[in-house]
């Protein structure tokens, strides 16, 4: 009789930032993604951004009062979204880009000293190419963002 956990890998849940380099091309500045906190294969990711002073967007974005963009909270959502697509079968190695946003709301600011948790989950995946998924932003247990994106297969 064999022992199924010798056989099985297990599923790995979370990945610390050198491992989400290894998944995600992006890089200073846009590496938007510190850190995964769960991950379900296939269905959904929560990653988290830590917001501090010293991103590069804040000198110009609303001196005296800085804010994170809210493109820019899109592209951190849509990242952490890449985690799924990248560790799916048949994708490893692939890129997909960022395609379309629609029905995204923003609710209250993101601000320096802010951990944005982003929960991620996929809705579709057609003809191989095009995958579709609804995002969800959080600061302090509030809704700060949420909304659908679409993701393109880039050969």
């Amino acid at each position: 009789m064999s022992n199924i956990s010798e056989e099985t890998s297990p599923i790995q849940t979370t990945f610390n930032i050198q491992e989400i380099h290894k998944l995600l091309p992006h890089r200073f500045p846009f590496a938007l993604v510190d850190r995964i906190l769960d991950y379900v294969p296939g269905k959904k990711v929560v990653g988290l951004k830590n917001v501090t002073y010293n991103e590069p967007f804040f000198p110009g974005h609303i001196p005296g009062h800085p804010l994170m963009p809210g493109v820019l909270i899109i592209e951190a959502m849509a990242q952490v979204g890449g985690i799924i697509l990248t560790q799916m079968p048949g994708f490893e190695g692939k890129f997909f880009a960022f395609a379309g946003i629609d029905q995204v709301k923003f609710r209250r600011p993101v601000i320096p000293g802010d951990q944005l948790i982003m929960t991620v989950e996929l809705l579709t995946i057609k003809r191989q190419r095009i995958a579709k998924m609804k995002g969800e932003g959080t600061v302090d247990n509030q809704r700060v963002v949420q909304g659908e994106m679409l993701f393109s297969l880039i050969d």
